[in-house]
């Protein structure tokens, strides 16, 4: 039997704060210690309560911090005083330059999902399991977001990646292994490992089994273009 997850939640509108507690809470496999609604309160509720996992919005309200973005300047807070802490954030953009910002200092142990991510419960709370575990999450539609920006920024790159190899990146984004990818896509093992190694050969990233680093790298990878 998996240990109990615990974590606290934060989202400045109540409705949407009690019902991802109660969906969470309802999987069996996460207690929410605290759900508050301001960046200051969980920030206190992360000291007094010391949880697994965090679950933020990535806006609400915060003092000191920026506007729009209280969420996350809150979650690498929460990583430089307590490392063993996970963080998921929740947004509601798309554009890749969020997801970056959240990753900018490093990728261990933070998830972006969007929003509409809630309604699947197992992509979320493998989630939490994976930034429990030191691992990282980003949400598929973000990491085509940050492919189709790197296409578009170097149009003369000839290798691009073809459509089911978009497919099986946006599955590695969400932690899953090969045998977890090939489940979901209806693929064989062996089909899905083709894929892997052809995108990492292309995206230029040396391969690796281990699928956290695997997302870690991409997002790094891809991330350090938005910079350019």
């Amino acid at each position: 039997m998996r240990e109990m997850v615990r974590a606290v939640l934060a989202d400045d509108h109540y409705l949407v704060r009690e019902g991802v507690r109660q969906l969470l809470e309802t999987t069996g496999d996460v207690s929410v210690v605290a759900a508050v609604g301001t960046a200051d309160e969980l920030l206190d509720a992360v000291r007094r309560f010391e949880p697994d996992v965090i679950v933020t919005d990535i806006r609400m309200p915060g003092a000191g911090l920026r506007a729009g973005l209280e969420g996350i300047d809150a979650a690498h807070r929460v990583r430089a005083e307590h490392s063993r802490t996970g963080v998921v954030v929740l947004s509601q953009y798309r554009d890749a330059l969020f997801a970056f910002e959240l990753f900018r200092h490093g990728t261990e142990g933070l998830a972006y999902l969007l929003k509409d991510r809630i309604g699947n419960l197992e992509d979320l709370v493998a989630a939490i399991r994976a930034v429990i575990a030191g691992g990282s999450v980003v949400d598929p539609k973000v990491v085509d977001g940050l492919i189709a920006r790197r296409v578009s920024r170097r149009r003369a790159e000839p290798a691009g990646l073809t459509p089911r190899e978009r497919e099986v990146l946006g599955e590695m984004a969400l932690g899953k292994s090969n045998v977890g990818i090939a489940r979901s896509l209806h693929l064989s093992v062996s089909a899905v490992e083709k894929n892997v190694n052809a995108i990492f050969h292309k995206l230029g990233l040396d391969n690796t089994p281990d699928t956290h680093r695997r997302v870690a790298a991409v997002v790094k990878y891809l991330g350090a273009d938005l910079q350019g």
